[in-house]
């Protein structure tokens, strides 16, 4: 028997517990990083890895957190108070160690301590990995809403997986992408916490039994299931300051104790294991790829681990401190879904309701629906998961018998509501029929929520006149908006230190706590003097960025050039490739000698493409040809450079944000939800080019039409025009098109490599180009230009950026957060006792 499971002992005296508080100044903490790299790592004068002195350090600033986040837990125990659940299947936290000590607001003293041991601060903090726990976005975005949570001290918690690897590590050879394994837990991480005594067991497979109770109830029984242990992993996140530490609790797959001793006795010892190993692939890849049968299996199982696991962990909870009375649980619990890959917790919670606590159904489903919280993050129909009906069955056949449930009490309900109209039911009914029915897991988060938010006023207007919009004349008071925001503590204050003191010195520091205090900033655009120290800050910057691009890319940028950057993942909406095709626009021009009145520009790229999809690859690899093209030419030196920065991820964004100074936000209109880029390098005075889609709208609203470069389609013109759209009829009446597509046609940036572009060049021409490349070219061009010369007036370019990070405020996802808790959650902050 585990000694975790074993007979219970009394608890230890208080005083085993309550210590004295760990010392916050220099000497306190270099004296506890002293002993933990000495005796607990074991190191001497012969033996002093950098690596050993960042694990010493980040367990040095672990025990601090540790104190708070005692207390914190504590004290949402004694106030009794509602919770919400971050269900996320990414949390892409970046880098702990400056964080914590921003957030503890002890860099001062950490820098004093290591200084007086004759270390670097800087050189300890670059050697921890970054978390691998996301892939993009959504899950930068989770890591973003806990930190704020923790900020405004509301009892969060955020439950994701533990991934032994990472999406992967891009590399770039020969200008194409490979993946490599991102094993970021390779070395351990210590900034987590394994709590093994909160393990829960996890059923797939098997088959359900019916019977029937004493008291004649209809009851089911799950059985015959291949069990997986989901053990649980702790890691502290942090609030600004203000003593409150929450978690994220991370669960990790492993097999049970069992194994099939049988096949054991027979000689067959790897049959007898195969289930043990099967049992801990579940957590050991972020996101498999589904193109298979098997990724889809694996993925499905994926969901299920995290919702099945977080819901019983709350449910735990739950009972320990209100024992089995479940007739209060909605009003004092919130889960929130972010986006369709927790989906599957709708009808788990039914299943643990009704199965393990022997709720009625119609008890338990207004629990679930009063609990529920659903974020949409996509306009794109095909990013809706759907599962198959069979793979259901085959591995959660529980599960899908109550999805069949709600499906038929949801469609009893619609067929009421809206008599005889069967292709209504069609739409919105929970399975999609066909050859290889599918479980529409978006639909299934709809019907078993109380609130269905999108994440920017235009995806949650277009949300409900497309995707949703049966779903809302249903229901349309359980729709919402709620712009996304980042938090300005990561996105300015840890990443630019020199603009942080800038702006401590102008308005005060509360702006780390209310961006909206970044108002104040607005009148010293007009301060030549604060103009003058504004441009040193971003030349910095932008040296810092410089270095990094020459490191890597092998390709110098000139400081006085204009940086132009586009970092995200690689998608064809994201328009990367009409980033390039005014790359070869401007390249043409000058190989024409069209160079007059000139703005030097350097042209930085960067992001990973899905390992399965073809296009975005040759997207990447096209980059790659015309940026090799344009810096061996010696016609294009001082005037234009292009890179494409590899592995694209938080602490490169970290320093590519502050260096920028124009931010591509150029996705098809209607087809970004939010974006969240957009806001980071906002906040750092970059100014945007973009389009009206997701959150640009509300940036430009934010900053004024003056001070943000706009071109393109509306949402509604891209549909307008998608049923005569004549990309071939806009190129022959575009010269500059026409070269540049002449250009790419020719061969010229695969000269020893026959062909390899013919699939961009017909995506470009095809009449059915859902993007529509070519229609927002010239749009594109004549704005680029309209920045150029902008930035030839330095004055000008410095206000802009003075003013657009004057008016990001509202782009914090502090304000995001206490517009979830005021519109969904309804939470009572909860400052942990002294």
């Amino acid at each position: 028997m585990s000694p975790l499971n074993g007979p219970t002992k009394p608890h230890p005296n208080a005083h085993f517990f309550d210590l004295p508080p760990l010392p916050m100044d220099s000497e306190g903490i270099a004296q506890d990083f002293r002993r933990y790299y000495a005796h607990t790592f074991g190191r001497d004068h012969d033996a002093q890895a950098i690596y050993y002195s960042y694990k010493a350090l980040s367990i040095t600033l672990r025990d601090r957190l540790m104190e708070r986040w005692k207390r914190t837990r504590q004290s949402y125990d004694e106030a009794g108070c509602k919770r919400t659940y971050y269900l996320s299947l990414e949390f892409l936290m970046g880098r702990a160690l400056s964080n914590a000590m921003l957030n503890l607001g002890i860099n001062s003293a950490v820098e004093q301590g290591l200084y007086g041991m004759g270390l670097a601060l800087e050189e300890i903090a670059g050697n921890e990995p970054d978390a691998g726990l996301g892939n993009g976005g959504l899950g930068r975005l989770a890591a973003c809403f806990l930190d704020s949570c923790a900020t405004l001290q509301l009892p969060v918690r955020g439950y994701g997986l533990r991934y032994e690897y990472g999406m992967f590590r891009q590399l770039i050879e020969g200008g194409e992408q490979l993946e490599e394994p991102d094993h970021w837990l390779r070395d351990g991480n210590p900034w987590e916490l394994e709590r093994p005594e909160f393990t829960q067991r996890i059923p797939f497979g098997g088959r359900t039994e019916t019977s029937v109770d004493r008291r004649g109830r209809k009851t089911v029984r799950w059985v015959d299931t291949h069990d997986v242990l989901a053990v649980p992993y702790d890691i502290p996140v942090p609030g600004y300051r203000n003593e409150t530490v929450n978690t994220l609790r991370l669960w990790k797959s492993a097999a049970t104790d069992e194994f099939d001793l049988g096949e054991f006795n027979a000689g067959s010892y790897p049959e007898s294991v195969a289930q043990k190993n099967e049992a801990e692939h579940i957590t050991m890849v972020l996101y498999p790829n589904d193109a298979n049968e098997c990724g889809k299996e694996l993925r499905l199982r994926q969901q299920f681990f995290l919702a099945s696991a977080s819901i019983k962990d709350v449910l735990r909870d739950w009972i320990r401190l209100n024992g089995n009375d479940f007739s209060r649980f909605a009003e004092h619990n919130c889960f929130q879904l972010n986006d369709t890959h927790p989906a599957v917790s709708v009808a788990e919670l039914m299943r643990q309701l009704m199965d393990d606590h022997d709720l009625e159904w119609d008890t338990a489903w207004p629990i679930v629906r009063q609990t529920m919280a659903y974020t949409n993050h996509t306009l794109l129909p095909e990013a809706l998961e759907r599962w198959s009906v069979r793979l259901f069955r085959q591995l959660l056949p529980r599960i899908l018998e109550i999805i069949f449930e709600i499906n038929a009490r949801f469609l009893a309900e619609v067929a009421t509501r809206w008599p005889g109209d069967t292709d209504r039911q069609r739409r919105m009914s929970l399975i999609e029929e066909g050859y290889d029915p599918q479980v529409r897991m978006a639909y299934l988060a709809i019907v078993g929520s109380f609130s269905v938010n999108g994440v920017a006023a235009l995806h949650s207007e277009l949300l409900i006149e497309g995707l949703f919009r049966d779903f809302h004349d249903i229901w349309p008071k359980k729709f919402n908006n709620k712009t996304n925001g980042v938090t300005q503590r990561r996105w300015l204050a840890m990443c630019n230190p020199g603009l942080r003191e800038l702006l401590d010195e102008t308005i005060g520091t509360e702006w780390v706590r209310d961006l909206s205090q970044l108002q104040q900033l607005a009148p010293s655009a007009e301060d030549a003097d604060f103009r003058a120290r504004w441009h040193a800050i971003k030349q910095d910057n932008k040296r810092r960025l410089a270095e990094h691009v020459a490191q890597i890319c092998r390709v110098d940028f000139p400081l006085d050039a204009v940086f132009d950057v586009q970092v995200k993942r690689i998608h064809e909406y994201k328009r990367q490739l009409l980033n390039v095709l005014h790359v070869i626009h401007l390249y043409n021009r000058i190989k024409r000698g069209d160079t007059r009145d000139w703005t030097a520009r350097c042209v930085l790229i960067g992001g990973k493409a899905a390992p399965g999809y073809v296009m975005a690859k040759q997207i990447i690899k096209l980059i790659n040809n015309v940026a090799r093209a344009i810096n061996n030419d010696p016609e294009t030196a001082g005037l234009l450079r292009v890179a494409f920065v590899p592995d694209y991820r938080v602490s490169l964004m970290e320093v590519i944000a502050p260096g920028t100074d124009l931010s591509e936000q150029i996705s098809t209109a209607g087809k970004e939800a939010s974006g969240t880029g957009n806001m980071k390098f906002m906040m750092n005075g970059a100014v945007t080019i973009g389009t009206l889609d997701g959150a640009n709208i509300e940036i430009r609203d934010q900053v004024g039409e003056e001070n943000f470069f706009l071109f393109g389609m509306t949402a509604a013109g891209v549909e307008s025009r998608r049923h005569h759209y004549d990309p071939n009829g806009i190129i022959a009446g575009d010269p500059a098109l026409l070269e540049v597509m002449s250009l790419l046609e020719s061969g010229h940036f695969n000269q020893f490599e026959g062909g390899i572009f013919d699939q961009i060049i017909l995506a470009i021409r095809n009449p059915h180009d859902p993007w529509m490349t070519a229609a927002d070219f010239r749009s594109y061009i004549d704005v680029q230009e309209q920045a150029a010369a902008a930035y030839l007036d330095r004055d000008r370019w410095l206000r802009m950026s003075i003013l657009n990070s004057a008016r990001s405020g509202h782009f914090s996802s502090d304000r995001t957060i206490a517009e979830y808790n005021q519109d969904i959650w309804h939470l009572d902050a909860v400052p942990p006792k002294a």
